[in-house]
């Protein structure tokens, strides 16, 4: 069995060590700033943007932060491509209520696993290790 073990793994080895030694091409050119800052944010980022400030409770925290929502789409409005893009992700990475998700998923986690060495009895499903 050991003899087989060496064959297979000798046959596995032999491509990978032959093709180790074929070089790889790679281009580089030089680009500028404006290039490498421009991302394809399109108006699809501005909408989804506007969209988020015209809702109802974003509009009474932007009030009761003494701001305008019509002269915060303005000005969304007027931001470069590049600044639409970054406030969009910053719009979708965080939803309402996302952290509380993550906060009740990671006690429950912490209590199944001290349920699981024994330490405490909160689940009924569970079985002790001890």
């Amino acid at each position: 069995m050991l003899k087989t073990f060496n064959r297979l793994l000798a046959t596995a080895l032999i491509p990978c060590i032959t093709l180790a030694g074929v070089p790889l091409t790679a281009q580089a050119s030089i680009i500028s700033s404006e290039q490498a800052m421009v991302t394809p944010a399109g108006d699809a980022s501005r909408e989804r943007v506007a969209a988020f400030l015209a809702r109802d409770d974003v509009r009474t925290e932007l009030q009761a932060q003494g701001v305008s929502a019509d002269d915060a789409i303005a000005r969304v409005q007027a931001m470069s491509d590049a600044e639409v893009a970054q406030l969009a992700d910053r719009v979708d990475q965080a939803p309402a209520g996302a952290g509380v998700v993550g906060v009740l998923f990671s006690i429950f986690l912490i209590l199944l696993v001290t349920d699981i060495l024994g330490l405490t009895k909160v689940f009924p499903f569970t079985r002790a290790v001890r």
